[in-house]
């Protein structure tokens, strides 16, 4: 018997009727849903919450009716109006939480994140049997985690992080109370005590977080298939285990800032999955194995600030076309040789630091195959060599940092390329030459430091394009001619160094009312901390790495706003505009041949450092300084002042700062003239205080920074002298 075959395609027009009566059918369906009311006990529940919630910012002054769809972050039960999930974050919610929360037995999701509430977790929340998720994170709750949460068996994530005051030690049933528990984040936390064994073995666990709190004893392997392994900043010790139940799993792993101590086994390298790593600052030593080599779906690779020996690695990871390291960071260890060239095949690359280390050789010419590379530190060594022309190829730069080594050459004029570059750094080198006045190109410029070389002529004028300049120094080079009339034009400059040289000449008048920075003083400085201003000149720069990946970089010198042109052969008076700077923290005019006197301080409210030593300056010593708080630091020494100095004028806290100043006399405890408090040998002045170069050089640079990345919530830390990186990935 044959089959018959019927169509079942409708007219299109019957279809387009049949469609618009579903999409009535569904508006409807969501019609009566979003006008489902709450069920009379939540909501009661739910308004006496809210009466014991400070809500300055009136997030919840849309809970008032009884229809679910009008409460703010609330939803409900289609059928039954219960309410199955709360979500506040962010609202800006303070005070306690009152039990009545405890008292919605169908809730299932709670979030109360990135709020202000101060009070221990309420035990009762343990009974609330169907919780699936909750979220306590980033607020001021204290004591421990209740015992009661043992009752939550549904429970699949906790995240209890960034509450400085909750701790005790990570209580024993974590590992035991839900077998479905998959997110445990307690990291940035007061825990101590060592990892519960039961949390080691917990199947259903995906996420755990544990950074930044005081946990110690020795690492332990986990054995579960973990995506996500936050144990940074704590105090592990022991040796690293090879995480082989998560080799196919484990993408971040984060053993930052802990005791860890001898080599890196090469097993590590069979996580297959992995994409973050970050090793830094523990006792790792030893060299480097040849078979340490990580997958191509490694990202980032961090094992700065250990104790690391050898010849850098050749090899460190698997590349493809499509994938590989975003960001390799090698310093602060031991490595020895020379860079190899086989780090020029790492085609991803964005970041390479190699700073602080033992390096030789010349820089690889090949670097400029490194067409993604935004960020080269590769400062403290002992590089030898030019700065390879090739590294034009990196026409992403936009931070090149080469100090401390034994380069020499020229700046070549091809550098000018680099038109994305904001940081260029290739201080306490042997470079020679002239600035090329194609540098003009590098308009990006914001930090410039080419201070402790051999460079000379006067200065360019491509400086002049610089325009976002915050930061320049030319100290001790061999700069000679004319201080140019454009000096103090930059409107964002913070510091200018150009001690050290030959420059002669006037200081130049100019408008010194252009910097933003030396014009930024605050009238009542009375009130402050005098370091409150120590503020940064920085650079920030963010980069997309792939879509689910960010990536951004800051650069961060500390150092107070300021003006340097010591040890020159400046000659004439100073100009009295710079005597009138409200913003400016330090001025340093010393070992010149400046003349004339020196008007009233009073105008320059932010002044920590003032040294006009060994001139030719005279007249009398400025008036009152007790208006300047923050002044400690003053040396007048070695001039022609002359006059009598009273003790109402202040300076009595500065013993030595007029020494070489003969025809000056300090009141002495009868009211009479005190010569002989005047120290007139050379370097007397400041006896019993540590000599360091330049007396203000210490003022200068009160430099302090870290090195850091951070990925979804993960901080990592480590750091160099006086740089600051700061990179930020979002998964």
């Amino acid at each position: 018997m044959g089959h018959k075959w019927a169509s079942g395609f409708l007219p299109f027009s019957d279809l387009k009727l049949a469609a618009q009566l579903l999409v009535l059918l569904v508006l409807l369906c969501s019609s009566l849903s979003q006008s489902l009311d709450l069920d009379p006990e939540d909501k009661a529940s739910m308004l006496k919450f809210r009466s014991g919630v400070q809500d300055p910012s009136q997030s919840l002054s849309s809970w008032a009716g009884s229809s679910c769809a009008n409460w703010t972050g609330i939803t409900c039960q289609n059928q039954t109006g219960r309410v199955v999930s709360i979500d506040l974050t962010n609202m800006n919610l303070s005070g306690q939480i009152d039990p009545s929360l405890c008292k919605l037995p169908f809730l299932q999701d709670l979030f109360l994140s990135q709020n202000n509430f101060s009070c221990p977790i309420p035990v009762c929340l343990g009974t609330l049997s169907f919780l699936r998720t909750l979220h306590l994170g980033h607020n001021r709750f204290r004591g421990v985690v209740p015992d009661t949460f043992m009752r939550l068996g549904q429970l699949k994530e906790l995240v209890l992080n960034g509450n400085n005051d909750l701790g005790g030690v990570i209580p024993w049933w974590v590992g035991n109370f839900s077998a479905q528990l998959e997110k445990l984040d307690v990291g940035f936390n007061s825990f101590h005590g060592e990892i519960p064994q039961s949390l080691l073995y917990l199947k259903s666990l995906k996420y755990l977080d544990l950074g930044n709190n005081n946990l110690s004893g020795s690492l332990s392997d986990f054995h579960q298939s973990l995506v996500f392994l936050n144990l940074g900043s704590n105090q592990f010790s022991g040796t690293l285990p090879c995480f082989s139940t998560c080799e196919q799993s484990l993408r971040v792993l984060n053993l930052a800032n802990n005791s860890v101590v001898g080599g890196i086994p090469t097993c590590i390298a069979s996580l297959q999955a992995l994409q973050h790593l970050n090793l830094s600052s523990n006792q790792l030593t030893y060299e480097m194995s040849p078979r340490l080599v990580f997958s191509e779906k490694l990202l980032l690779l961090d094992l700065s600030n250990n104790e690391l020996s050898g010849p850098l690695p050749s090899k460190v990871a698997e590349t493809t076309d499509k994938s590989g390291l975003v960001l390799l960071d090698l310093s602060h260890n031991r490595f020895s040789g020379e860079i190899p060239l086989k780090i020029t095949e790492l085609k991803s690359l964005q970041a390479l630091f190699l700073s602080h280390n033992l390096l030789v050789g010349e820089i690889p010419a090949r670097i400029g195959n490194l067409t993604y590379l935004q960020v080269i530190d590769l400062s403290h060594n002992s590089l030898s060599g030019s700065i390879p022309l090739n590294i034009v190829g990196c026409f992403q730069l936009l931070a090149l940092i080469l100090n401390n080594n034994n380069l020499s050459g020229e700046i070549q004029p091809e550098l000018d390329a680099l038109d994305s570059l904001k940081i260029l750094d290739i201080s306490n080198n042997k470079i020679s030459g002239e600035i090329p006045l194609t540098l003009a190109g590098c308009k990006s410029l914001e930090i410039v430091d080419f201070s402790s070389n051999n460079l000379s002529g006067t200065l360019s004028d491509a400086i002049t394009k610089w325009s976002n300049l915050r930061y320049l120094s030319l100290a001790r080079n061999e700069f000679a001619g004319n201080l140019p009339s454009w000096l103090f034009t930059f409107e964002v400059i913070r510091m200018m160094d150009f001690s050290g040289n030959k420059f002669s000449g006037f200081i130049p008048e100019g408008n010194f009312n252009m910097s933003i920075n030396f014009n930024n003083g605050e009238v009542d400085r009375m009130q402050r901390d005098p370091f409150v201003s120590m503020q940064n000149v920085d650079t920030k720069v963010l980069i997309v790495v792939t879509g689910s990946i960010e990536l951004s970089f800051s650069y961060i010198l500390s150092s107070m706003v300021g003006i340097d042109f010591s040890n020159n052969v400046l000659i004439g008076e100073v100009p009295v505009g710079l005597f009138g700077l409200h913003g400016l923290e330090y001025l340093n005019l010393s070992h010149n041949f400046l003349h004339g006197g020196v008007p009233d301080l009073e105008k320059m409210w932010s002044l920590k450092a003032l040294d006009l030593s060994h001139n030719a300056l005279s007249g009398h010593i400025p008036g009152n300084i007790s208006s300047l708080p923050d002044l400690t630091h003053l040396d007048l020494s070695y001039n022609s002042f002359s006059g009598f100095v009273t003790k109402k004028q202040g300076y009595k806290r500065f013993p030595g700062a007029f020494a070489g100043n003969p025809n000056l006399c300090l009141e002495s405890p009868d009211g009479g003239c005190d010569p002989a408090s005047l120290p007139v040998v050379p370097g007397k002045a400041f006896e019993g205080e540590e000599e360091v170069e330049g007396r203000i050089s210490v003022w200068v640079f009160c430099v302090s920074a870290f090195l850091s990345f951070y990925f979804g919530g993960l901080a990592l830390f480590c750091s160099p002298r006086a740089r600051k990186y700061i990179l930020h990935t979002k998964a």
